[in-house]
């Protein structure tokens, strides 16, 4: 006889897991993107490039990267990830007036519209998510994620003291060696033939 999916589902978490506060996070990652993307629906925009637009509507001009700072995406995925978005009519990217070396990012009508037609189904992802815990720790989440990364990027910019800076590998020929204790030589013994 077949086992049930129910039967073959462990009843309680493995211990190490349940006490690891990144693996906590990346599944409450997972059923954040899988709400998100029920919201959303079929050909909606993705959380980060709604993250994109939101951060871009937020502030106007930004380059890309500020936009990597700002919504935590890796350099090399937010580029391509861009580049996808005005292949798609949402942003449009053009030099710093600030810096010429650096490409300035702004909203096109296309993104402006897919921001507001994205906003009320984030907000209705976010408000689902929320009704998961009880009113009196839902705000305790957020204010301790916002804090986590305030912490995160505070440690990131913070320099390194010089005591506690890695100091370089010294080679093998550098090394003084260790002078070998005295023992007794052991004679080895001729077979007699």
């Amino acid at each position: 006889m077949a086992k049930s999916k129910s039967q073959d589902k462990p009843k309680k978490g493995l211990p190490a897991l349940e006490k690891s506060p990144s693996h906590l996070l990346h599944r409450a990652l997972q059923l954040a993107l899988d709400i998100y993307a029920d919201e959303q629906g079929e050909g909606g925009v993705t959380q980060r490039q709604y993250a994109v637009l939101a951060a871009v509507e937020a502030y106007e001009g930004l380059t890309q990267t500020d936009l990597v700072r700002i919504t935590g995406i890796d350099r090399s995925t937010l580029a391509d990830m861009v580049a996808r978005m005005i292949v798609k009519g949402m942003l449009e990217r053009q030099r710093s007036a600030a810096d010429a070396r650096a490409n300035a990012v702004s909203l096109t009508e296309t993104g402006r519209l897919a921001l507001a037609e994205a906003k009320p189904k984030m907000a209705a992802a976010d408000a689902r998510l929320l009704r998961l815990l009880s009113s009196a720790k839902r705000e305790a989440l957020t204010t301790g994620l916002r804090d986590l990364i305030r912490a995160g990027d505070d440690a990131a910019a913070a320099p390194v003291p010089i005591a506690a800076a890695k100091q370089p590998k010294a080679d093998k020929a550098d090394k003084p060696k260790k002078a070998k204790a005295d023992k007794p030589k052991k004679k080895k013994l001729k077979k007699a033939a």
